[in-house]
């Protein structure tokens, strides 16, 4: 049983840690916005091509501009922190059985 455990928290840290990585990955392509980089660069492609995606999955689906601000950036992160924060270890607990108020994370 205890390789079970072992291998949902090793998982459970492997994606915290990816979604934590994402969170740079959308400060660094808002942040890109600002100053209008060259479009034809490889890591502004990259950036674009990992947060665009999402960003207009979520523009899509609520009305995040607010007087030409786009506050999709902001949802992604929030979104990430509550996935990070609960969802995460509430599946951790539910998958290696531990009671309710102890703190897995």
């Amino acid at each position: 049983m205890w390789a079970w455990d072992n291998l949902v928290l090793i998982l459970a840290s492997f994606l915290y840690t990816i979604l934590r990585a994402y969170i740079w990955v959308v400060i660094i392509a808002t942040l890109m916005t600002w100053i209008e980089p060259n479009p034809y660069n490889p890591v502004v492609r990259f950036l674009y091509a990992v947060t665009e995606p999402v960003f207009d999955w979520v523009r899509a689906r609520i009305p995040v501009f607010v007087g030409g601000i786009d506050f999709s950036p902001m949802v992604v992160i929030f979104a990430i922190y509550f996935i990070q924060g609960y969802i995460i270890p509430t599946v951790v607990r539910l998958l290696i059985g531990v009671p309710p108020g102890y703190g897995v994370t």
